[in-house]
C-alpha cells in the first residue's frame, strides 16, 4: 500500500493547485485553489484559451467582475473532477474590510449556482483577520462555508471555532520557513523535523483545542515543505497536499502510522480560550511569527492578483 492510499483511511487527502488536469490522477476528495496557483496556472499553454475565452465573453466588464468569472470558472473545471468541494478565495484586497468580503463572496457564490453548483460543494476562501473572520461568521449564518486561510496562530483558530467556520487552514510550510530563517545557521534540521516541526506543532494545537472543546471546525493542514510534515500530521480532518507531493506519497511504500487522533487529546488539560476583537488583534500582535506571516501572505496574493488581472487585460486587448 502507498503512503498515499495508507493516508486517506485517516485524512482527507485535498489537491492544492489550479492545474485541474494534474488532479485526476491521484484521487483527491477536494481541492484548494488561491490566487498564486491560479496565476500559475493561466500561464500554461494548456490554460491560456481559458483565460483568453472567460476575458473575451465578459470584455467591458469591470476588472474584478471578470476575475470573480475567471476563478469560478477553474473551480467548476475542477469540481468535474473532485466528488467533495473546491476552495475559492475572495481577493486578498479585501482582507480588512467585512462588508465588501461578503458581498464578493456572495457574488462568487451566485456565480458558482449559475452554473448549476450547489453551495454545498464550495468554501469561500478568506484571509483570517479579524475582519475575514467576521466575514466568513457572517457568511456561515447564511449557508455559505468558508475556509480561513493564512492561518498561524491559535488564537486566530479560535476566533474561526468562536464564528462557527467550515474549516481552517494551518500553514505548516510557512510557520517552519519563519523559524528556520530566524535559526540560521544553527537550524538543525534533523532536530526540528517530524513532530518537532514548528509548523507541525501548530497545527497539533490547533486540532487538540479544537477536538478537547468540541468545536466542528474542520482542520486543514495546508503549505507543506516535505512528506515528513505530512507524515507527522497524518488524522488531521484534511490535508491539502500540492500534486508533486502527492506524487511522492503514491510512489512511497514506506509504513504510516496515525499521528493525530480526536481521543487522544480528550484528557488533555488545555486551557479553555475565547478572545474579542481586542484580546485577537493582541494575542496576534504577540506573535512575530504570525503577525509577518499574515502580512507577507496577503502581499503575495494581492501581488499575485495584480499580475493575473495584467494578464486579464492583456487577453482582453
Amino acid at each position: 500500500m502507498s503512503q498515499l492510499d495508507a493516508l486517506r483511511q485517516f485524512t482527507t487527502v485535498v489537491a492544492d493547485t489550479g492545474d485541474f488536469r494534474q488532479i485526476a490522477q491521484y484521487l483527491p476528495q477536494d481541492a484548494t485553489t488561491n490566487p498564486s496557483l491560479i496565476l500559475k496556472a493561466v500561464q500554461m499553454p494548456e490554460y491560456a484559451p481559458l483565460l483568453k475565452a472567460t476575458v473575451v465573453q465578459r470584455r467591458g466588464r469591470p476588472l474584478d467582475e471578470v476575475m470573480d468569472r475567471l476563478l469560478v470558472r477553474f473551480g467548476c473545471e475542477i469540481l468535474a473532477l473532485v466528488p467533495g468541494r473546491v476552495s475559492t478565495e475572495v481577493d486578498a484586497r479585501l482582507s480588512f474590510d467585512t462588508e465588501a468580503t461578503v458581498t464578493r463572496a456572495e457574488r462568487i457564490i451566485e456565480l458558482y449556482q449559475a452554473e448549476g453548483v450547489d453551495i454545498s460543494r464550495v468554501l469561500i476562501k478568506i484571509a483570517a483577520t479579524w475582519e475575514g473572520i467576521e466575514a466568513a461568521r457572517r457568511l456561515e449564518q447564511r449557508g455559505i462555508h468558508t475556509n480561513l486561510t493564512l492561518m498561524f496562530s491559535l488564537c486566530q483558530a479560535v476566533a474561526c471555532g468562536q464564528a462557527k467556520v467550515q474549516l481552517v487552514s494551518p500553514f505548516v510550510g510557512r510557520i517552519y520557513d519563519w523559524y528556520k530563517k530566524q535559526a540560521g545557521a544553527s537550524w538543525d534540521e534533523a532536530a526540528m523535523a517530524g513532530a518537532n516541526d514548528p509548523g507541525v506543532r501548530s497545527v497539533r494545537a490547533i486540532y487538540a483545542h479544537y477536538k478537547r472543546f468540541g468545536i466542528a471546525t474542520e482542520v486543514m493542514g495546508a503549505s507543506f515543505r516535505n512528506l515528513g510534515q505530512i507524515t507527522a500530521l497524518a488524522g488531521c480532518d484534511l490535508l491539502t497536499i500540492a500534486p508533486d507531493l502527492l506524487g511522492q506519497l503514491a510512489a512511497s511504500e514506506a509504513p504510516l502510522e496515525r499521528a493525530l487522533a480526536p481521543e487522544a487529546v480528550q484528557a488533555l488539560d488545555l486551557p479553555a480560550l475565547h478572545y474579542d476583537e481586542a484580546g485577537f488583534r493582541f494575542a496576534l500582535n504577540e506573535d512575530a511569527m504570525a503577525t509577518e506571516k499574515l502580512a507577507e501572505g496577503i502581499r503575495a496574493f494581492v501581488a499575485d492578483t495584480l499580475k493575473l488581472e495584467s494578464l486579464m487585460q492583456k487577453a482582453a486587448a
